[in-house]
């Protein structure tokens, strides 16, 4: 390995980072002796079909703004240095080259612009893209470049394959405003992509800057990268509601001449999902079901937790179905992998991961062992962990066992003592004053840091910083110990995790960069959950006594909607009822300006002078309401209390 200087530049204001110590250099340093490094194949098939990339590395906003970087990554290209895993420096590598690339004649692939892919299949009169990215400002770029090298063929399509933000977000970015094209997606994919990044959004968020290591430099002491792409582009995120679902396996739809063949997976990799076959190219795309690592089961941004067991069996039937026809299988990430043998073998290896990892979960908990002594215990057969495309680079064995755990048996492992534990600045209050003080802590900590003992570091010291957040030296010892976790992470969202941890112990808040509750997914919420996301952010101890009910009479509509907060909850009833509480104001308006005013967009005694709405009642009750409402808070506290 090549060695580096004893520090490293950093981004103006930020705390340099130390370099690796010796235990961890060397854990590195054996990881070239586990793994077949010098297996090439994906580094062939990475490149393979090369066309080009962007003249300008920087993709910009309407302001100039910079929102992703081709170039950023360009360090990839050297000797992994000693605080990198050699195998999370190798995918990263990988992950990192971007460009035009032809997958087949006819089908194209954007790749590295963004922390997905964007699919191209050229039609008749046009092109289908298919996931065009997280943000509007790359997925235009992508579309330009494909331009620039296969002519100005206009979007006649769009295809979402699943409900994850980074396959939708982009979509203004390739469909002219105001355009008629299909859209299609899967069964409930609106539902879906509009309630996680609305309903738990803010937290998640939070926590995907930490995922993606949003605010680390890039660099070898830094960020490397996320396994399952680089990073999240920080343009706009956009959402054009899709008219045609998928509804069933073996669905056959024609766009533009581009004959595909559905096959619906709902519950693996997001709860609205599905894989496509397109006769004519013999090519199957396997959206996020099968790429080139272990993908999560629970995101550490936060998730419902998927199905191992389903997503098994829908490989198997994936191969059933398609895999005698396959000779090519890409994916919305990574590379794609040629030859009808090759396919069938990578998605058989890729069921056998999620289905060792869900049974063997199983086997363990049936015998007593929680989710924390499995994952200690859990290990992949030789055959699995040999082949690269099962590498916890995304999802880990260790977070995926655990999250197994979760789904069958939840939060609570059985033991009572576990059962009514302290919240965790009174429990690390209670457990430094029990080890003798912040100060023997600390001393017994930074033995145990030059023993190498990583992961006690982190935990122990974590109770000196909850009870203390202005201790300095805690913060320093902690910092350093998360460093060093980061560096020896074969995961990339882990490593992410440990390093944005250090970075805010020593330099405080950095903020979430990348918000994907946008004007277009708030837009395109329901009604229905427009409602019950008010209801989310209700004050509950604060509306105790509140008692309040709210009649909305919507042009369009056949039945009104009465909103009532009563005990601390914020329901809605559709029609009459004896559920029904009388209103104490009755407003009639157009569904646009309802959403308005509950957004506080608009305000109701402007619509009503200016006879948009007609109030039947005391107004007041909408400003009770809207006071009882709280904000979130995008920023919150993550390794401090």
């Amino acid at each position: 390995m090549a060695q580096r200087p004893s520090s490293e530049p950093t981004p103006s204001g930020h705390t340099p980072s130390e370099p690796a110590q010796p235990s961890i250099a060397a854990a590195n340093r054996a990881v070239l002796d586990r793994f077949p490094f010098d297996d090439t194949r994906d580094f062939e098939d990475a490149r393979r079909g090369f066309l080009g990339t962007a003249a300008d590395p920087l993709v910009r906003d309407e302001g100039g703004r910079t929102v992703w970087d081709l170039e950023a990554y360009g360090f990839l290209s050297g000797d992994c240095p000693d605080s990198a895993n050699p195998s999370l420096w190798r995918q990263s590598g990988l992950v990192s080259d971007h460009g035009l690339f032809e997958v087949v004649e006819g089908i194209y692939q954007v790749r590295g612009f963004d922390l997905s892919n964007m699919t191209i299949v050229e039609g008749d009169e046009g092109v289908l893209v298919i996931d065009p990215l997280l943000t509007a400002e790359t997925a235009a770029a992508g579309l330009a470049l494909y331009r620039a090298h296969r002519g100005d063929r206009p979007v006649t399509g769009v295809l979402y394959t699943h409900s994850h933000a980074d396959h939708f977000g982009g979509v203004r970015g390739v469909v002219p405003d105001g355009a008629e094209l299909p859209v299609l997606a899967p069964e409930g994919f609106l539902e879906h992509a509009v309630s996680e990044n609305v309903y738990a959004g803010t937290a998640m968020n939070r926590r995907a800057a930490y995922m993606y290591g949003a605010a680390l430099p890039k660099g070898p002491r830094g960020q490397l990268g996320a396994g399952l792409g680089q990073t999240l582009s920080t343009g706009e995120v956009t959402l054009i509601p899709p008219n045609t679902d998928i509804t069933r396996t073996g669905q056959e739809e024609e766009v533009d001449g581009i004959r595909m063949v559905f096959q619906l997976t709902p519950g693996t990799e997001a709860p609205a999902e599905l894989n496509i076959f397109f006769p004519a190219f013999k090519a199957l795309c396997m959206a996020e079901n099968a790429t080139h690592n272990l993908h999560n089961l629970l995101t550490l941004r936060g998730a419902q937790v998927r199905d191992p067991h389903v997503w098994s069996r829908y490989l198997t039937e994936a191969v059933n179905l398609f895999g005698a026809d396959s000779d090519i299988a890409f994916a919305s990430h990574h590379w794609p992998v040629w030859g009808r043998e090759r396919v069938i073998a990578f998605l058989s290896e890729q069921r056998d991961l999620y289905g060792y990892l869900h049974d063997q979960t199983l086997r363990m908990l049936n015998t007593g062992l929680t989710g924390p002594e499995i994952a200690e215990l859990m290990q992949l057969p030789p055959a699995l962990e040999k082949a690269w495309h099962t590498h916890g680079y995304y999802g880990s064995v260790s977070h995926n066992t655990k999250a197994i755990y979760q789904r069958y048996l939840g939060w609570f492992d059985g033991n009572p003592a576990h059962l009514w534990q302290h919240p965790p600045v009174e429990a690390a209050a209670r457990y430094v004053d029990f080890m003798g003080g912040a100060e023997q802590v600390l001393a017994k900590a930074r033995e145990s840091f030059a023993s190498g003992d990583y992961r006690w570091v982190a935990e122990v010291v974590n109770h000196v910083v909850f009870a203390d957040p202005s201790n300095a030296d805690a913060r320093t010892l902690q910092a350093a110990a998360l460093e060093q976790l980061g560096y020896g992470s074969e995961n990339g969202t882990w490593r992410n995790f440990y390093l944005m941890g250090a970075l805010e112990l020593r330099d405080g808040g950095v903020g979430t960069p990348t918000a994907t509750t946008s004007r277009d997914v708030i837009a395109a919420l329901t009604l229905d959950q427009l409602f019950d996301s008010l209801a989310i952010r209700v004050d509950g101890p604060g509306s105790w006594d509140a008692s309040l009910a709210i009649r909305w009479n919507i042009s369009g509509h056949r039945e009104p909607v009465t909103l009532r907060l009563h005990n601390g909850v914020l329901t809605h009833i559709a029609g009459e009822g004896p559920a029904v509480a009388p209103p104490g104001v009755t407003i009639t308006l157009d569904e646009a300006d309802l959403r308005a005013v509950l957004l506080g967009a608009a305000d109701l005694n402007d619509l009503a002078t200016s006879g948009r709405a007609a109030i039947d009642g005391d107004p007041k009750v909408i400003a009770e309401l809207l006071g009882h409402l709280t904000a979130p808070d995008p920023d919150f506290a993550i390794v401090t209390p």
